[in-house]
């Protein structure tokens, strides 16, 4: 629900800042990254295998801070679409080393 909640704030944030030149939009991981979180509350080493590392997310971030607040704002994104976007069609950098673990709240590929 924190996700939810947060996007649902975001889209106001955007909404009230749009005039003042400043963009807000969400970032979300596709899947696991690996954090002491995801180690200490998901799964332990386990979990970590299964998790990409956090350098996904950073580097979608940048790209998205890199477009013009008035093109981009009151989005919610997936780190790993923003990559495709920017034309990144190599992720394994970025993998664990075991399956990865989807989000909860991402649907895996079919």
């Amino acid at each position: 629900m924190a996700k939810y909640g947060m996007t649902i704030l975001t889209l106001g944030w955007a909404a009230e800042y749009a005039d003042h030149g400043v963009a807000a939009n969400c970032l979300w991981p596709e899947t696991y990254i690996a954090t002491d979180a995801v180690k200490n509350i998901l799964g332990g080493d386990a979990a970590v295998e299964r998790s990409r590392s956090p350098e996904i997310v950073a580097d979608a971030a940048v790209t998205i801070l890199e477009r013009p607040a008035s093109e981009c704002t009151g989005n919610t994104f997936l780190d790993v679409e923003v990559l495709r976007d920017a034309g990144v069609t190599d992720l394994s950098p970025c993998d664990g080393t075991g399956e990865l673990q989807y989000d909860i709240f991402v649907d895996p590929p079919r």
